[in-house]
């Protein structure tokens, strides 16, 4: 089983839509991923990495309902197993295939669920899973920012993504269990904070840091803020569709991913606008209060920084939020591994995927030449100095990763005898209300 703490990195599969659906922004092709993935797997060994978030293309691969295409997936996963590296496979980043639409079409849950079903089929010894990506930054770009994919500017619009992404999640982790049954979930989630701009902004401020928690709220079948109900009603979800959230009985499958970056917080005026803070409390202070709210092991599943004119910028970010991780652990919360994202260079980042400019964002361990950064550098040398320090201390600490090469193993197979049985015992037991 994969020892101790979990370094990681990832591989940037964004795939959103814009100007009304013309243009795919899809991360894979910008960054030359389909062509250089070989070479890209072998930097992630290179940095000492065994734990890689990746997923095939959903556009790409979903060709219609019960139709794939795996000819990439089946390439790609073949030579991670083959290689021993763990992933924790990405789904749905930020887009879905043309023949879908967007996250307003009410089938999207169902054909989701039925795609990662067939993909655990395909791929049974794959054992971590963030089925869809930063649900609601998923939703909040596409709905009622109007960046991406509907490109939707309301609360309905915004409503109606994230019960339909939530829904989608939830029972795509299902039909996995139903093939992996030790299955294990990440889900990567932006960890936000809303300040106070003046007294008069206090109120949009707590609306929206109460309007944060929905999409895991959702997920982990807790009960949501008052407030937020009422928001939820106002807005197109349904008094039964709220009460099935409640009754998913999953959250022992899962790990909370915390993603922060420097843009997580926001400065709120009296209206309700919103801009920029720059990093105020951090990515301690913010995962704390997921943490305390949930009551999860914690991943740090995202960061980066631009490396910019000195080129330490990155480097020294990545020395904060390494910093920050530790204060974490030391506090009690049991935080599981964290991540650099992504492995390359990313492309149009800059302007949220929003301009199709093919700008290069120098963000990666690796530039788009796969020559190394500094900050890569650094993170190299980061975990060959902890990877050995920093084993579990405690067994909350220890995810129970069964690696690629051990998926055959009569100790893995009796896991998973042992997991099915227990989910069978639990499938059908009352949940307790939150």
């Amino acid at each position: 089983m994969l020892p101790g703490f979990i370094f990681a990195t990832g591989i940037e599969s964004s795939i959103p839509t814009i100007a009304g659906g013309k243009i795919r922004m899809d991360e894979f092709e910008k960054c030359d991923h389909y062509r250089q993935w070989r070479t890209d797997f072998d930097l992630v060994q290179e940095m000492g990495i065994s734990v890689l978030r990746y997923g095939p293309p959903l556009h790409r691969t979903f060709l219609g309902p019960d139709r794939y295409d795996w000819s990439f997936a089946d390439e790609t996963f073949a030579d991670l197993r083959r290689r021993d590296l763990v992933a924790i496979v990405d789904l749905c980043h930020f887009g879905v295939p043309d023949w879908i639409g967007n996250f307003q079409n009410p089938d999207f849950p169902q054909l989701f669920a039925a795609y990662a079903g067939a993909f655990a089929q395909r791929f049974p010894w794959v054992q971590l899973y963030t089925p869809i990506n930063e649900m609601y930054i998923c939703a909040l770009f596409s709905a009622q920012y109007g960046l991406w994919n509907e490109q939707l500017t309301t609360d309905r619009g915004f409503v109606t993504a994230l019960k339909h992404l939530v829904k989608a999640n939830i029972m795509a982790m299902r039909a996995i269990l139903n093939v992996r049954p030790d299955a294990l979930f990440i889900q990567s989630e932006s960890s936000e904070y809303f300040h106070a701009e003046n007294p008069k902004a206090i109120g949009p401020a707590e609306r929206n840091n109460a309007k944060r928690f929905l999409s895991l709220d959702l997920n982990y079948g807790r009960r949501v803020d008052s407030d937020m109900y009422e928001y939820l009603m106002d807005n197109g979800m349904t008094r039964d569709e709220y009460h099935s959230f409640l009754k998913n009985n999953l959250k022992h499958h899962c790990i909370m991913g915390n993603d922060y970056y420097g843009s997580n917080e926001h400065r709120v005026s009296a209206d309700g606008s919103m801009c920029p803070s720059g990093e105020i409390f951090g990515y301690a202070v913010i995962t704390r209060q997921y943490y305390d709210r949930y009551r999860l092991p914690v991943m740090h599943t995202e960061t980066n920084l631009t490396q910019g004119p000195n080129g330490d910028e990155a480097v020294n970010w990545l020395r904060k939020e390494w910093a920050n991780v530790l204060r974490v652990r030391n506090d009690g919360v049991p935080i599981v591994g964290f991540t650099w994202y992504s492995l390359t260079d990313q492309v149009d980042w800059d302007t949220l995927l929003c301009q199709n400019n093919g700008r290069v964002n120098a963000r990666g361990l690796y530039d788009l030449e796969r020559r190394i950064r500094p900050v890569g550098e650094a993170y190299r040398q980061l975990i060959r100095d902890w990877l050995r320090v920093l084993p579990t201390q405690s067994v909350c600490l220890q995810v129970p990763i069964v690696m690629p090469s051990e998926y055959d193993h009569e100790w893995s197979k009796r896991r998973r005898s042992q997991a099915q049985q227990a989910r069978h015992a639990t499938t059908d037991a009352p949940k307790n209300s939150e």
